[in-house]
């Protein structure tokens, strides 16, 4: 299995836009950056390999990644427009979805607890959604709905009715099939100039475009995490998240 991190974005909506400020995934908690955690983790785990999409500030992010690992264990690729959406981050990772191996998928910008990423590797859905049952107000949070234990539909923007709403945390694994059906959607979008589009457009094409099982849920509802996009985000990793992690 190979993991897929996108660290591209600028991340204005937590420090603004003033070209200086750190890229999220360099974010400290006790000394330990955001993406030194998860190549950590990522090794502990059993992981192959990690492709990184770099963007903003690309410099400092791989000069991170290189001090946590070899360069035979992390591809790094860089986005050039970084500005645009998650979309064209993932697209640029393509060649890692159809290599024929798992993927797991995972975002840069989350401190957790790392049961979630245990949980979701050691499952014996091939390919399935981390599903967390305490779904936040307001329209960032990417739904999972569920109709009969099953997904239904996926993203920010649902309309239906669902026997159940969670929220994603970010982070998920495809098996090889499913790996390269994500690419062909990941490029439908671009080839279609959906270069502002987050990611998560091309993961419900797939999940609506499989029949009903493809996908499954790990239910990390019990687990601490925290997807840092806003300053009330970044107090709550502080205040609430990292303190459970110690503990």
């Amino acid at each position: 299995m190979r993991a897929i991190i996108l660290a591209a974005g600028v991340g204005s909506r937590l420090f603004g836009d003033d070209r200086k400020q750190p890229p999220k995934s360099l974010i400290e908690f006790n000394g330990k950056t955001l993406l030194a955690r998860h190549i950590e983790l990522l090794r502990e785990f059993g992981i192959d390999g990690l492709t990184l999409v770099v963007g903003y500030r690309q410099d400092l992010v791989s000069t991170e990644a290189m001090s946590c690992a070899s360069g035979d264990y992390i591809e790094i690729i860089e986005n050039p427009m970084y500005r645009g959406g998650s979309m064209i981050s993932l697209w640029h990772a393509r060649a890692t979805l159809r290599s024929g191996d798992d993927t797991l998928f995972m975002d840069a910008d989350t401190l957790y607890d790392p049961a979630l990423l245990k949980r979701l590797i050691d499952s014996p859905v091939t390919s399935a959604f981390s599903y967390d049952k305490k779904l936040d107000e307001g329209e960032d949070p990417v739904r999972i709905c569920l109709r009969n234990g099953e997904i239904a539909d996926f993203g920010k923007q649902i309309v239906g009715q669902f026997d159940a709403i969670g929220e994603w945390p970010g982070f998920s694994k495809f098996s090889p099939e499913t790996s390269g059906k994500l690419a062909d959607s990941v490029e439908r979008h671009v080839e279609a100039g959906h270069l502002m589009s987050p990611c998560e457009d091309a993961m419900r094409d797939m999940i609506l475009g499989e029949h009903t099982g493809t996908f499954g849920i790990v239910d990390i509802s019990d687990l601490k995490w925290v997807e840092i996009d806003f300053p009330d985000d970044l107090q709550k990793a502080q205040d609430e998240i990292l303190p459970n992690l110690k503990a």
